[in-house]
């Protein structure tokens, strides 16, 4: 038992590694999301910050509308950015099995 922690503190610096890596990666992704048929769109960055947005002058005029078509992007946009996290942690750990079976 004691032979193999030496292997499992090897694993678990290889993972924290990766999810540095990982970390790296997200800063540098962006995700954009258009809703009202493109009226409304939002950018964000893969750690989920709005970077961007773009408001079509039309609704400018529309408080409840513009409220609502906001509301989803920056929701839709958070979700891509979370599925993207969650893809990139099962790929970080796709090739390791940290119980030594096959």
């Amino acid at each position: 038992m004691f032979d193999n922690l030496g292997d499992m503190g090897k694993l678990l610096e290889g993972m924290q590694e990766k999810a540095q890596q990982m970390e790296s990666e997200l800063e540098t992704k962006e995700f954009t999301v258009k809703t009202g048929g493109g009226m409304v769109a939002v950018t964000v960055s893969g750690k989920g910050e709005v970077i961007d947005m773009i408001i079509d002058d039309s609704l400018l005029e529309d408080k409840e509308s513009l409220q609502i078509l906001l509301i989803a992007a920056i929701n839709d946009a958070n979700k891509m950015v979370e599925d993207n996290k969650k893809n990139s942690a099962m790929g970080m750990l796709g090739g390791m099995n940290p119980f030594g079976q096959n």
